[in-house]
């Protein structure tokens, strides 16, 4: 019988992957070894720049760098990453960045400002789901390659197609897909014409505090320290295994198993709120939870049906009973704290109103439908309520449940119905969600851009030129009118029904420290110590 002694004095001997083979982690993990339980079963892909869910990008954001960040006290502030500095010529179509000569990929080699072109340039050419946050300063796979240069190994260069606010274009510099690749990695294991598609997936090529050392579907995810970077904290190794049930990670996080569990929900976080054994790290984050309609459905096509399902739902019950400690309810497409975020509640139970309201789309009898959602906790617990609040109006329900990304593949393929989502800004600006939620300009299957709005086949040509107005607009004051204007209207005639707004949770052992949690969903894991 291994003893923890000969476990841990041992470890460098045997295949890291054996310590995840144990039923039982012992009590006191090794000290420089984190071990975190966390629902992975989201994770579609580790190549940032085809990552586009929650928890992929948080591991991707702590393998790569940026050319810039944003500040993690103040998300509106932007400070360099891989950028020293940048300039902006006096059209706003010319952006330079001089990137730091001292950064270094995680095989030692030089970070060059070539790598970062093909790095861009790379997500153009994919063209992946989060492409179209790139593709909005008028790049495309015929055009990228002169608009995004290199100058010499220090100096990129990039050019949009029309004047672009120099705000504006680092905010989205800083979400996941602005990552930057080592060019000789990814095109030395690529296949075909994927540029290291396939093999990012499941390898890292990054100068982040960290590297890859093994990603398991549904079960681990394993990082390892990357001594080239000079941010590289005391922690070597982390371990996250996919513990999908929160009081199963409740459990192994007061047995010593685990260091850190991520996905406790109210009923497991209320015994640990005066248990000094354990401190939780919380921060609201700019994510929103909702029910969203696929309208190329018949039953789902009308307004008034997207109205009776709003009215349907009992959010207060929901909030108060399931969720009090971990959600708020919040009905617009920007999160409160985000600019222009407007916090409104518009929408209460009324099932009489929404009784109406399917009368007049034709259903006075109701209909059926099926709704696709997350099978963890607390998605699980809250379309439970829903199937009831819907059923009342005489909506049937039919819940299928299935791992997050299953859920999501099927919602960017266009063929869910009613779908229960999770969404996240990927930036600091009202953009990124109002890009997202509001405009389609191709509502066909083979469209360049693939936004939320497209996935569930709603066009609104009102509300897609209020969001284009918006963007435009230069002054600070009436830009944050327009897009107060947008979230009102986008409340009453879409077919989202936004329902809260999430907390993020970090529930640690005492003997772990530094844990930082923020509004954009990040999370720095090399300021984590541990005692």
């Amino acid at each position: 019988m291994v003893t923890r002694r000969q476990f841990v004095t041992g470890f460098s001997a045997i295949p890291v992957l054996s310590y995840l083979k144990f039923d039982s982690v012992f009590a006191a993990t090794p000290a420089s070894i984190l071990v975190m339980a966390i629902q992975l079963d989201i994770i579609t892909s580790l190549d940032p720049h085809e990552s586009f869910e929650s928890v992929g990008s948080e591991i991707t954001g702590n393998m790569y760098q940026q050319l810039v960040k944003p500040k993690l006290t103040s998300p509106d502030e932007i400070e360099g990453d891989l950028a020293l500095s940048w300039t902006a010529s006096d059209d706003k179509k010319t952006f330079t960045f001089k990137l730091d000569p001292k950064a270094k990929w995680a095989d030692g080699k030089p970070v060059t400002a070539e790598d970062a072109a093909f790095s861009l340039q790379r997500v153009v050419k994919l063209d992946k789901s989060p492409a179209y946050i790139i593709n909005q300063f008028g790049y495309t796979k015929d055009n990228v390659d002169s608009m995004i240069t290199a100058t010499d190994a220090e100096t990129l260069v990039i050019k949009t197609a029309a004047p672009a606010s120099e705000s504006f274009l680092l905010y989205c510099l800083t979400a996941n897909v602005g990552s930057i690749v080592q060019k000789s990695a990814c095109l030395a294991n690529q296949a075909g014409e994927d540029l290291g598609n396939a093999w990012l997936k499941k390898n890292s090529a990054g100068s982040g505090a960290f590297k890859l050392r093994d990603w398991k579907v549904s079960e681990s995810v394993i990082l390892e320290s990357n001594k080239n970077n000079p941010h590289a904290g005391k922690i070597q190794r982390i371990i996250m295994r996919h513990i999908i049930d929160p009081s199963a990670q409740l459990l192994m996080l007061q047995k010593g198993d685990i260091d850190i569990a991520r996905n406790l929900t109210t009923e497991q976080l209320r015994p640990l709120l005066k248990d000094k054994n354990f401190t939780l790290v919380q921060k609201g984050i700019a994510g929103t939870f909702m029910l969203s309609a696929n309208t190329a459905h018949p039953n789902l096509a009308k307004p008034q049906v997207w109205q009776a399902i709003k009215w349907a739902i009992d959010y207060e019950n929901i909030q108060q009973h399931i969720v009090p400690l971990t959600h708020k309810i919040h009905q617009s497409f920007l999160p409160e704290g985000f600019p222009a975020a407007v916090n409104t509640i518009m929408y209460k139970r009324d099932v009489a109103k929404s009784k109406a309201l399917l009368a007049e789309a034709g259903f006075p009898n109701g209909f059926e439908i099926t709704l696709d959602h997350y099978s963890a906790s607390p998605s699980s617990d809250i379309v439970q309520a829903l199937q009831s609040n819907l059923a009342e109006v005489g909506i049937k329900v039919t819940l299928l449940a299935a791992e997050s990304r299953q859920v999501l593949t099927k919602m960017r393929a266009r063929q869910q119905q009613l779908a229960m989502t999770q969404w996240g800004a990927d930036y600091f600006d009202p953009n990124s969600n109002a890009e997202a939620f509001c405009s389609n300009p191709d509502n066909t299957d083979a469209a360049k851009s693939r936004t939320l709005a497209w996935r569930c086949s709603w066009q609104d040509k009102s509300i897609s030129d209020l969001s284009t107005q918006a963007l435009k607009e230069s002054d600070p004051a009436t830009r944050i009118k327009l897009y107060e204007e947008l979230q009102t209207k986008h409340m009453e005639n879409s077919p989202f029904a936004i329902m809260l707004q999430p907390t993020m949770t970090a529930a640690c052992r005492n003997v772990i420290s530094g844990v930082v949690l923020t509004v954009m969903s990040t999370s720095p894991y090399e300021k984590v110590v541990k005692a």
